[in-house]
């Protein structure tokens, strides 16, 4: 199953006005990145690496909303760090929702029962909680015994209170066709999860983890063997057929990570969430003045490995809306 039919009608929409605008290059959805501090560890993230002086930054809840506006992306997915840590998050949240976006509030888990109170559910709001694998696989890629727990435990509270919740899964070299299956069975059919994000790893530079990151041909295969006997149809995942069709092999595409831009304590990265080779001030800066056809698999060395959800989701939901057959195809999927 691919993306919810609001989500799926609210980004067709917003489509067909860039397309009506000739625009070539826009925001489909801001990471927003209001803080880099994080209450853990991971073994596959380097924004705690990051000097004390950042890690101790909050951003204005005014800032974060100015960033929206000015790129003016239909969907807002808020990372970190750890934004729980974040005093003023749940203002920020209840500010875009009231300037109708959809917002994803990514989360390790870990502050969620201390913090839920502040929220409210909504229909344009969901928790993304980041799931890594089963227990053993999860509390080994966060570098801390029993947080898999924890996130469980959270979710079934969220749910409980009437919230959407989601989950963001990377997978690693480490993992097999198996691991797939049995993490996504997990949260599909016991913990009825609203939604699930998948991605492979990408050799994020500054991750103290530099081993075990999978190749193009590894991730083909990987995702092939978990997908097979018609087990991608049945999963709730948050991503157009086409992409997962990507991830397959069956198809390639060409990264379009200015769809995704990043906007942090910084400013705008470039030219993605995953590489940093600078910061501007505007967003039309970073759309103009980035060379954005000297990056992706085959251009810039470092993203031969890169099949990121970040840089090929919106190239495949671009696809799919440009198209007849496989907007039915998502429709029916």
């Amino acid at each position: 199953m691919s993306m919810p039919l609001r989500q799926s009608i609210r980004l067709g929409g917003y489509l067909m006005k860039q397309k009506l605008r000739r625009r070539e290059k826009f925001p489909i959805l801001l990471e927003l990145e209001p803080l880099y501090a994080c209450n853990l560890k991971c073994a596959g993230c380097g924004k705690i690496q990051q000097t004390h002086d950042w890690l101790k930054k909050r951003m204005s809840v005014e800032q974060a909303v100015a960033a929206v506006e000015e790129c003016g992306a239909p969907m807002v997915s808020i990372a970190g760090g750890e934004p729980l840590m974040h005093k003023e998050i749940d203002e920020i949240v209840r500010q875009l929702l009231a300037r109708g976006k959809i917002v994803f509030l990514c989360t390790n888990a870990v502050l969620m029962p201390k913090h839920l109170h502040k929220f409210a559910p909504h229909k344009n709001f969901a928790w993304m909680v980041h799931i890594d694998g089963l227990r053993e696989r999860h509390d080994q890629s966060v570098c801390k015994d029993g947080v898999f727990d924890q996130a469980v435990d959270a979710i079934k509270q969220a749910q409980a209170a009437g919230f959407r919740v989601m989950t963001n899964t990377t997978f690693f070299d480490t993992d097999s066709p198996q691991d797939v299956i049995d993490v996504l069975d997990y949260l599909n059919d016991e913990l009825k999860i609203d939604n699930m994000q998948i991605s492979p790893g990408f050799a994020y530079e500054k991750a103290p983890d530099q081993e075990h990151w999978l190749g193009p041909e590894e991730t083909r295969q990987l995702f092939r063997k978990a997908f097979g006997d018609g087990r991608r149809k049945k999963w709730r995942l948050n991503h157009s057929p086409l992409f997962l069709d990507f991830l397959e092999g069956k198809v390639d595409f060409s990264c379009t990570a200015w769809a995704i831009p990043l906007y942090s304590l910084k400013g705008w990265q470039r030219p993605c969430y995953l590489m940093d080779d600078g910061y501007v001030g505007t967003y039309q800066e970073l759309i103009d003045d980035t060379d954005w056809d000297s990056y992706g698999r085959g251009k810039d060395a470092r993203c031969a490995n890169c099949m990121a959800h970040c840089g090929y989701e919106p190239t495949a939901v671009v696809a799919t809306l440009g198209s007849l057959r496989e907007s039915i195809r998502a429709a029916v999927s």
